[in-house]
């Protein structure tokens, strides 16, 4: 069974976050572990509050699972301070798993920041160049690209920007920010875009957690980069198509909609 663990926030409404990355690796059949970075409190329509794990807690949860279940990909979510993002950064060298992807998590889908802007520089510097797969949504290719997006071409220039800091493969995900839900992925070299078409909901909690796990799920099955996506995009967009439909904001999605579908 292929292993894969996730460094992230705890979501307590369970539609986010390692919630949300758990039940995705899961519904993949691989077998999913977690370092938790920050306790969100949190539910679809706001954030409360924020409380951060000591660095020394992150590095002796990583060192506890890198010991004995060696990870076949790592997922990593929001990261809210420089300490935090240093020592993941250390022990992700130190360990060097096969495939990282990086989900970087700035704001929360009601526009809540999740993430102080000054630690923005602290996750380009530390993080970002670890990744294999960086998957930013548009506020947050925006701002690590230092332009405007409302275009596709838009999309394509902002990975090329955000490539040329990270050296990795990046995904701008378009989401309900631009027409057709399209995302773009550059990986240096060339382009590929994906588009399965808008959804018309609000239960789109968690779906830059979710589709950055299926990513990593896929890629320790053995997936290419743009096979990962490919299936990733298409297993989140099932699960908003059935969403449960909970929650008074952003509701969640339907993890296990593949495993138990409706009647």
């Amino acid at each position: 069974m292929k292993k894969v663990l996730t460094i992230a926030g705890s979501d307590c409404s369970g539609g986010a976050g390692i919630q949300a990355d758990l039940k995705t690796m899961a519904a993949h059949g691989v077998f999913g572990m977690s370092v938790i970075v920050s306790v969100v409190a949190e539910n679809t329509a706001r954030v409360i509050d924020i409380q951060d794990i000591s660095p020394k807690m992150i590095e002796e949860q990583i060192d506890a699972v890198f010991e004995d279940i060696v990870p076949d990909a790592v997922k990593i979510g929001m990261l809210s301070s420089p300490a935090c993002m240093r020592a993941v950064a250390d022990k992700l060298r130190q360990y060097q798993p096969p495939h990282i992807v990086l989900d970087p998590v700035m704001f929360a889908k009601n526009g809540d920041a999740l993430m102080a802007p000054e630690s923005v520089g602290a996750l380009v510097e530390t993080v970002v160049p670890l990744a294999e797969v960086l998957t930013p949504n548009i506020p947050e290719a925006q701002y690590l690209a230092d332009m405007q997006i409302t275009t596709p071409a838009d999309m394509e220039e902002a990975a090329r920007r955000i490539h040329a800091k990270s050296g990795g493969s990046v995904l701008v995900k378009g989401g309900k920010n631009m027409a057709g839900a399209v995302d773009v992925l550059f990986d240096g070299v060339s382009f590929r875009r994906y588009e399965l078409g808008q959804i018309n909901t609000t239960s789109t909690h968690g779906t830059g957690c979710t589709l950055s796990s299926a990513i990593a799920s896929n890629l320790a099955l053995g997936y290419s980069i743009p096979e990962a996506v490919e299936r990733a995009k298409e297993y989140v967009t099932d699960a908003i198509r059935h969403a449960p439909g909970l929650g008074h904001g952003c509701g969640p999605l339907n993890h296990f909609c593949r495993i138990f579908p409706e009647e």
